[in-house]
């Protein structure tokens, strides 16, 4: 069976993107469905290619029993073609990566990470970047209840993984 691969997406994969991944992944860990996925993140610029996750970013995951170690990488055309589900933190990086489309079954797999909460209006998940430690808290809040929303989603199309621990 192939795994499902899932992508974060944000501008320079130091902030929010890293905190969804870590936050994925834990998720997924906890449930033991590691083994149908392969997660990544990544930025829409190369501004902090290589670069480890901002510092207040890993504090707020390790608050949460988080554990950040992704290094920043750009967004690449052929991401597209490698992942399934393709996640954009907020609506200027969802346009880019619609930009980047060549055909409607790519289309198909970028969402906007937060339309899966269906409780919730607010489809974005605010740059922390410029803000507080409690910004970036509140971030690491919302990228979790994200995460299993779309994991639900997910369970929904893939029945298997509603499999238990």
């Amino acid at each position: 069976m192939n795994k499902i691969k899932i992508l974060f997406v944000c501008l320079g994969n130091i902030c929010r993107s890293p905190a969804a991944e870590a936050s994925f992944t834990n998720l997924v860990k906890d449930c033991g469905l590691s083994n149908f996925f392969e997660i990544d993140s990544c930025g829409t610029s190369g501004y902090h290619d290589g670069e480890l996750a901002d510092p207040r970013t890993r504090l707020a995951a390790k608050k949460r029993n988080k554990e950040i170690t992704h290094r920043s990488r750009k967004f690449l055309q052929r991401d597209l073609e490698i992942f399934d589900y393709i996640l954009a933190m907020d609506k200027s990086n969802y346009a880019y990566l619609l930009k980047s489309v060549s055909s409607d079954t790519i289309l198909n797999k970028i969402f906007l990470f937060r339309s899966f909460d269906k409780s919730d209006e607010y489809q974005e998940v605010p740059d922390p970047y410029y803000g507080t430690t409690k910004d970036f808290d509140e971030v690491q809040l919302i990228v979790e209840k994200a995460s299993f929303c779309f994991l639900e989603f997910l369970k929904e199309k893939y029945p298997y993984l509603r499999q238990s621990i």
